[in-house]
């Protein structure tokens, strides 16, 4: 969740199917989507990394994250909230926490608010831009996500936070 910034559900009911780590992106379909639109993830190294050590878990199942108790579901909606618990996360952070800690930190850092807007799945505020404006700036969103788990990634050497530099 903290690589994508994708909502609980989103990931939960995630398929190896839409999932294309040559392509470096997870295509999210309509229908799994709060805003019933598809959604596009680029993917950083790091989250590449992740879903292919994933893989050799879980890459024989339909899902990403199969069940406990059936293979045929996806893992429930208190997987993640239990297993930020056992972290000592409880009070502190939720699945959906990352997503508001993922677009403070990169308004903060000047990336573009429409590249943050669309990777978080919102859907723009004003209807007439929206039904002009269909464009998905996918190569400065792919440099977003991968500043941002290099950003994550060195923020956990040493408990140093380093800051990401926005060339865009």
């Amino acid at each position: 969740m903290a690589l994508t910034f994708v909502r609980t559900g989103e990931l939960i009911g995630a398929k190896w199917s839409e999932i294309d780590l040559e392509a470096g992106r997870w295509d999210i379909p309509a229908d799994r989507m709060k805003m019933r639109t598809p959604h596009i993830v680029p993917l950083s190294v790091q989250a590449i990394e992740v879903l292919e050590m994933l893989s050799s878990l879980t890459g024989t199942s339909e899902w990403l994250f199969p069940g406990d108790r059936s293979a045929a579901k996806p893992m429930s909606n208190n997987t993640i909230l239990k297993a930020l618990e056992r972290m000592g996360y409880k009070g502190k952070m939720t699945g959906h926490g990352f997503r508001g800690l993922a677009s403070t930190v990169l308004h903060e850092r000047g990336y573009a608010h429409d590249h943050i807007e669309l990777q978080l799945a919102h859907s723009p505020r004003n209807s007439v831009s929206a039904a002009y404006n269909h464009a998905l700036y996918l190569e400065p969103r792919a440099k977003m996500m991968q500043d941002w788990a290099n950003f994550l990634e060195n923020s956990l050497h040493g408990g140093r936070v380093i800051p990401i530099r926005n060339s865009a």
